[in-house]
């Protein structure tokens, strides 16, 4: 970046105008008066929503392009620590993000809450005029994608999904898509996620929620449940209530990758069958929900075959022989890819001859980021869509979310990608969304 650090007056009024351009001018308005207010040496103000352990990294790592204001968490211990940490007590705290978005000092928020609160705080964000770094998996259902997307056009705000394997890790999936799109493993023919498998675990001890967590907040548009410990902070993750499983942990990095890679990460793009070869949960399903309410119930060993146009096929799996990673099959050679390694007889190739500069050039926009959050505060600054952005994760996710329906419900999927539609299959439709508990809908 030519200037990393410029004033909050200057950065306002840039992003501003380039929003204005493109969305309603309701939205920038806010912005633009406060910009007046301030030091011209200001640097850019931002809010951290959800601070565990992932939401603490990237406001810490947003800490080198703007200043830290306000830290919200439905658990208070958290935001004292992270106020503590990243800001020497300076910032405000805060349980309830609406109030953190009512300030117009703050540009940008980054969003680290749990899978199933992600969408209605980055929409409530956008609306309010802040530009969004969130974490993924973005979304909870395939309709919480279409809501996004929709929000992004409507609000032109800039919004960078927290994907970092297509920024950072060495760059190995970067050079793995350079190999792929140069055609030197020719035609792709086959593919496999490996994404690990969940864990099992139960029956939990059910207990008051200690005094530092609001409960019912927390729970959101989940149903109301009693407080097991396991269901909370970092455990969210293996209860289909909040998130997915493995399937959309792990599965919104690698079948990012994989889509990316074959070019079907855009609009009308993606799967046109799922087909659910294993899929065993912890406990019993009945009609794809869980018989019991104190083990976790995502799916912890599984095999789903996606087939995509052009007989490419892509299996995600819970393991396989490489090891946690993909594994590209083409007409012409293999290689797999993972954070740790990238191998195959064409990567030895690029010793030889390196990736053309045009082709890294176009799979990055044009920019070249150190890092995922450098690659989002370029994109603040100019307004154009960030390398990890809503319309191509959307894609990817909803991959992931029909793998889960189809392993739920125990069949295969039919699905048309342009229309966003599970083919003459009602039941299995009506899965693109869910019942949300009054009080905590999404608001589009």
């Amino acid at each position: 970046m030519n200037n990393p650090n410029p004033s909050r007056r200057r950065f306002i009024l840039q992003s501003g105008k380039l929003v204005a351009a493109g969305a309603a001018a309701s939205i920038t308005g806010p912005f633009l008066l406060s910009a007046e207010k301030g030091s011209p040496n200001e640097r850019p103000r931002y809010g951290a929503i959800g601070v565990g352990g992932r939401g603490t990294s990237i406001a810490n790592a947003a800490r080198r392009f703007a200043d830290i204001v306000g830290v919200c968490d439905l658990d208070t211990q958290r935001t004292d620590r992270v106020i503590k940490a990243l800001s020497q007590g300076k910032a405000d705290g805060y349980q309830d993000y609406r109030k953190l978005l009512e300030r117009k000092d703050i540009d940008f928020v980054t969003i680290g809450t749990t899978d199933h609160w992600h969408t209605r705080v980055a929409i409530h964000a956008m609306r309010a005029g802040k530009d969004v770094y969130c974490e993924k998996p973005l979304t909870l259902t395939i309709e919480e994608g279409k809501q996004i997307c929709k929000v992004v056009k409507e609000t032109g705000r800039v919004f960078q999904v927290g994907t970092q394997q297509r920024t950072e890790m060495g760059r190995k999936f970067l050079q793995a898509i350079g190999i792929i799109r140069e055609g030197r493993i020719g035609k792709i023919k086959k593919v496999t996620c490996d994404i690990g498998g969940g864990p099992k675990g139960g029956p939990f001890k059910k207990s008051d929620p200690p005094a530092n967590i609001d409960w019912n907040t927390w729970l959101g548009q989940a149903p109301l449940v009693d407080y097991i410990k396991e269901r909370c902070h970092y455990q969210f993750r293996w209860w289909y209530e909040y998130s997915g499983g493995k399937m959309t942990d792990w599965g919104a990095h690698h079948v990012d990758i994989a889509q990316w890679a074959l070019d079907q990460s855009g609009e009308g793009q993606g799967p046109l069958t799922i087909d659910p070869i294993i899929g065993d949960h912890p406990i019993p399903l009945k009609n794809g929900m869980p018989t019991k309410d104190n083990h976790y119930n995502t799916s912890h060993n599984f095999h789903i075959r996606c087939g995509f146009p052009d007989d490419v096929e892509m299996n995600i799996v819970s393991r396989s022989k490489d090891g946690n990673g993909i594994l590209f099959e083409g007409s012409e050679g293999n290689i797999f890819v993972s954070r740790g390694k990238l191998r195959g007889d064409a990567v030895n190739g690029l010793k030889e001859k390196p990736l053309e500069s045009d082709t890294i050039k176009k799979i990055y926009k044009g920019k070249n980021p150190t890092s995922h959050m450098e690659n989002f505060y370029q994109c603040v600054q100019d307004r154009k869509h960030p390398i990890s952005d809503v319309f191509t994760h959307h894609r990817a996710m909803t991959t992931c979310h029909l793998a889960n329906i189809s392993i739920r419900l125990g069949r295969k999927l039919k699905w048309d990608p342009k229309k966003e539609q599970i083919v003459g299959d009602k039941d299995a439709n009506a899965w693109q969304s869910r019942k949300q508990r009054k009080g905590f809908e999404t608001d589009v």
